[in-house]
């Protein structure tokens, strides 16, 4: 047995205490061990899982990295601190596993993405569903051609947040803040992996494949970002990717992605890992896949040479979405009676918008082209360069 993997989490609370759980379990199995908590306040002694002992904690990141010793470190903190906190971990020959987005700029991202190269140490990107065993089960699906030649593919995320939501931190639903860029959008963050998934079953993972990108970008909320957008993904070789995705659904449902072929299609719940197989001259087949954890699997890369699963290379692609987003016009506040409060959740719904999301992944068009006619003043497209 090899020994434990020292490592330092940064930003412990929120969706950080996701990757405190992750790391007491793989603790148990003797894979790692938390030396360290990077956090702005201590976390007190109830809110770390019992079976983590006492590791170190401190506002100072990169004196924490020094003084555990730490080889590898988790950045689970606000968008806008990823570009810097990763470079102060990757000077220090500290390996990196960094929450998505990676960036909240093409521009930040690149000057992470160097910086990791030059320092010579690796990143992985968190992007779970990535870690996913059905992304090459499906990727060999299409190329065998189960489906025929792939036409396109479409990714919907119908998802509820409360008016609450927003007000978790300073940074939430923000495009920018105190002048830096945030870009906290419905594509951007909460429903990323649904970009990130479509682009990557596609091939399209680097930034080079990308040749343009349209976006219609809209709001039910009273926020600055988008909670009701969509986008389509022109690429140089692979499949057109049309991602459509909310926060303010009615029915709130497992985001999904699918490739449409000419005889048939491949639907995945990235969430569960579970696969639905439709083709002409066949009954429907379903397929359940394991999930590889990205901070286990970068633990193997560097103690057993296991290949990476998520490099920033390969999340180039979904920056340049990221870019595209950043550089729109600011969403459109829908008009009036087309959301309203659910008094009982405080959260705002737009009637109709699960069916269009729906729609939007099943006929790879945007929210203009299906009618909804509160969409058509936000349509912007960004041609890459």
């Amino acid at each position: 047995m090899s020994t434990a993997v020292p490592i330092v989490l940064a930003g412990a609370r929120g969706h950080g205490r996701w990757h405190l759980d992750n790391i007491r379990r793989l603790q148990d199995k003797g894979v790692v061990r938390l030396a360290g908590i990077c956090e702005l306040t201590p976390l007190s002694a109830d809110e770390l899982p019992a079976g983590l002992g006492t590791p170190e904690q401190s506002a100072d990141f990169g004196a924490l990295l020094d003084s555990t010793g730490a080889s590898v470190a988790v950045i689970c903190t606000p968008i806008p601190t990823h570009t810097d906190l990763a470079l102060t971990a990757a000077r220090r020959g500290v390996h990196l596993l960094l929450e998505k987005p990676p960036a909240p700029s093409y521009a930040e991202f690149r000057r992470m993405a160097d910086g990791v190269a030059e320092a010579g140490v690796v990143c992985q990107i968190g992007f779970q569903s990535l870690g996913s065993r059905a992304v090459p089960a499906i990727r060999e699906l299409m190329a065998e051609g189960a489906i025929g030649e792939i036409v396109g593919i479409g990714g919907a995320g119908a998802w509820a947040r409360p008016e609450a939501y927003y007000r978790r931190a300073p940074w939430a639903g923000k495009r920018r803040l105190n002048g830096v860029d945030v870009i906290d959008g419905v594509l951007t963050n909460p429903l990323a992996h649904a970009v990130a998934t479509a682009l990557a079953l596609g091939g399209t993972v680097h930034a080079e494949d990308v040749t343009a990108i349209e976006t219609e970008l809209l709001r039910a909320n009273d926020i600055e970002s988008d909670d009701t957008s969509c986008v389509r993904v022109t690429t140089a070789a692979g499949p057109q990717v049309v991602v459509a995705a909310t926060l303010c659904a009615e029915d709130p449902d497992e985001p999904y992605v699918v490739v449409h072929g000419e005889h048939g299609r491949i639907t995945f719940w990235y969430k569960q890992d579970r696969v639905l197989l439709q083709r002409a001259g066949h009954g429907p087949e379903e397929f359940d896949h394991d999930r590889t954890d990205l901070l286990e699997n970068l633990v193997e890369h560097l103690t057993e040479g296991a290949e990476l699963l998520v490099t920033p290379d390969a999340t180039g692609a979904f920056m340049k979405v990221v870019e595209a987003i950043r550089l729109a016009p600011d969403p459109a506040p829908l008009p009036d009676g087309t959301w309203h409060l659910l008094p009982d959740e405080q959260r705002r719904i737009v009637p109709g918008i699960d069916g269009l999301v729906a729609a939007a992944a099943d006929t790879l068009a945007l929210y203009s082209e299906l009618g909804a006619a509160w969409a058509l003043p936000a349509r912007t497209k960004e041609v890459s360069t």
